[in-house]
């Protein structure tokens, strides 16, 4: 074999190394080039489970506040509704005791007249009989009604329940204490609806 031969052959193989280092680099290339690619997918992939799951965890905290929201309506409806109920009642029981106030005030003189001929002195026990039979079914009637006498005597005389028609001078009594009761006062419910006559004693 000639030295231009051996040259030639040693080309050859120098070509065919080269091309080969070529082909290793392309690889090593490709391959880091993929590697890179799955990393920039994968950083992409998990970004977007974190934009996601902050998504999620938004829509959570917003379904939670409208729902405090929703509660906290609720509740104060339930609150004034209730408070309204309340406020109906008693005012429809207020009327009521008005209105049957307004009614029984119209027959309590009639009663007084009958208490009046209870404390009359009579021969007759028939009529006194008779006299304290009607008495005391009034009375059973107004209490059915819940109509209550006041009871003043012996106690301090308060001007938003009694009227005082006259006063006198009593050792035996404090000051501004109600010495005599002229005519009853009733309530109904708590609520006045004939304020009494007394005599004040000491003022």
């Amino acid at each position: 074999m000639t030295k231009t031969n051996k040259k030639k052959g040693r080309r050859r193989k120098l070509s065919k190394e080269t091309e080969k280092d070529t082909e290793l680099e392309k690889e090593e290339n490709t391959s880091a080039e993929s590697e890179e690619v799955k990393e920039a997918a994968d950083t992409a992939e998990n970004a977007t489970e974190d934009t996601e799951k902050k998504a999620e965890e938004s829509e959570t905290e917003k379904l939670k506040k409208e729902l405090a929201e929703a509660n906290d309506k609720y509740l104060r409806l339930m609150a004034e509704y209730d408070n309204f109920r309340k406020r109906s009642a008693k005012e429809r029981l207020e009327l009521t005791d008005t209105a049957k106030g307004n009614v029984i005030n119209g027959f309590l003189p009639v009663f007084d007249n009958f208490e009046r001929a209870l404390g009359t002195e009579t021969q007759d026990a028939v009529y006194k009989q008779g006299v304290e039979m009607i008495f005391n079914q009034f009375s059973d009637a107004l209490k059915k009604l819940n109509v209550e006498v006041m009871e003043l005597a012996g106690k301090e005389f308060d001007p938003n329940v009694a009227t005082a028609v006259s006063t006198v001078d009593d050792p035996d009594l404090g000051e501004n204490i109600v010495a005599q009761v002229l005519q009853n006062g009733y309530t109904i419910g708590g609520k006045v609806i004939r304020h009494a006559m007394v005599i004040v004693a000491n003022p």
